[in-house]
């Protein structure tokens, strides 16, 4: 390998230590990836095959400048994270919660809490298996997950007390039509509704500490558990809302019938096949993906997003169109998304990657495609005897969730029909 080729892939650094020093590093890995991959198309087109050496750096440079999007996505996670103190105006009642929950959690003391929720005559009692988060606590909980799940930032997010969510919707609306000023005006058609089920399920994390961990004053409670469940439980959302089968966990996007979209009918996902199994087309690979925007309506597209995996996005990055501009775009500045063709990107590691017959790009509105139905609360059980010495917090919320619009969402299929 050239001294030059060396050169033009971009070093490992440090983490930066700014959001803007990193934007600044991915945007010189993308600068040096469009330099290097505008050399294999030369090769390609005046050879008609890209140099191995060439091809070796496209794919270096392509996995760096993953990495360096993965470092950015990282500060901003830890930015958005809010503080887990008490703020200026948080209400005496909220403060004297907290109070009485850490001294659950410390020492098992239940007392102060059977006495605020009795007050409050709430149904978050002992005797029910466990006691509410306080709401410092459980705002970090769901701050997190909608950062590190995707589908739960795009999606829509409803709160509920019960255990199921019913959702109607219409199908189809009033059948109407013209008519003269004195003809008869026939009766329409009453218009067609769909009652939608959305039941939550529970998830669960079980974290332990020792006591001695328990007993030291300086350990932020309510930071130790935030940092040890929301990790856990955005995964398995994550996972979930992709592809759960809908059995004791919500029903993810991959998981309904997906049907070709000249066929599409309600309660089915479209979907635009590549022309090819396992891949894109050899010619024009880019058509598949405008085909899939224009599926959707236009009142669905406006507010459309690609969802795909990192893996998936390094071999999209590499298209161009009819002009020479590169389809993928890097983000505008520090904390928004990638863009493909106009649209913003969400990665989401959930997705498949490319393979035959797989369903590796989601486009959708998926706020108006997807519902995630959260049951009210965070709960902790305490035990002390199960791990002796250790003492397990059983950590439980209750999530579902669903296709609510099945127009709203289309698939691209790696097949070649």
């Amino acid at each position: 390998m050239t001294d030059d080729t060396a050169s033009a892939a971009p070093e490992n650094k440090a983490m930066p230590e700014t959001m803007t020093a990193a934007f600044d590093d991915f945007m010189g890995a993308f600068e040096a990836f469009k330099e290097a991959n505008d050399r294999r198309l030369e090769e390609i087109e005046s050879k008609m095959t890209a140099d191995v050496v060439t091809r070796d750096k496209v794919d270096r440079i392509n996995r760096a400048v993953d990495e360096q999007k993965r470092v950015l996505d990282q500060m901003a996670l830890k930015r958005a994270r809010p503080p887990l103190g008490r703020a200026a105006g948080t209400l005496p009642e909220a403060a004297e919660h907290k109070a009485a929950f850490e001294a659950y959690v410390r020492r098992g003391d239940e007392a102060g809490l059977r006495e605020l929720e009795a007050k409050a005559l709430s149904v978050g009692s002992g005797a029910d298996g466990g006691y509410v988060v306080p709401p410092e606590t459980d705002s970090e909980i769901g701050r997190r997950l909608s950062v590190v799940s995707p589908i739960r930032a795009l999606a829509t997010v409803r709160q509920v007390s019960a255990a199921v969510l019913k959702k109607p919707f219409l199908t189809s609306g009033l059948a109407t039509g013209w008519v003269a000023e004195t003809a008869a005006r026939p009766q329409t058609n009453s218009p067609q509704l769909a009652e939608l089920s959305f039941p939550t399920m529970e998830l669960y994390a079980m974290p332990a500490a020792t006591q001695a961990l328990l007993d030291d004053a300086a350990v932020d409670i309510d930071a130790w558990i935030s940092s040890e469940v929301d990790i856990v439980f955005a995964e398995q959302e994550g996972a979930a809302f992709t592809s759960g089968d809908g059995t004791s966990k919500p029903k993810g996007i991959l998981a309904y019938t997906a049907v070709a979209d000249p066929s599409w009918s309600w309660g089915n996902i479209g979907y635009i096949a590549t022309g090819v199994a396992g891949a894109f087309a050899a010619s024009s690979p880019s058509d598949v993906l405008v085909d899939t925007v224009y599926a959707l309506k236009a009142g669905h597209r406006q507010n459309g997003t690609f969802l795909m995996n990192r893996r998936t996005q390094a071999s999209i990055r590499k298209f161009k169109d009819a002009d020479g501009n590169y389809l993928w775009r890097p983000p505008s500045a520090p904390g928004q998304p990638a863009s493909l063709m106009g649209f913003p990107v969400a990665e989401a590691e959930d997705m498949p990657d490319i393979a035959a017959n797989s369903f590796a790009i989601a486009f959708g509105n998926f706020r108006a495609g997807y519902l995630v139905v959260d049951r009210t609360g965070v709960r902790i059980l305490r035990d002390p005897y199960s791990a002796k010495p250790y003492v397990l917090f059983y950590t439980t919320k209750r999530v579902g969730g669903g296709v609510q619009n099945f127009e709203a969402i289309k698939l691209v299929k790696f097949a070649a029909s």
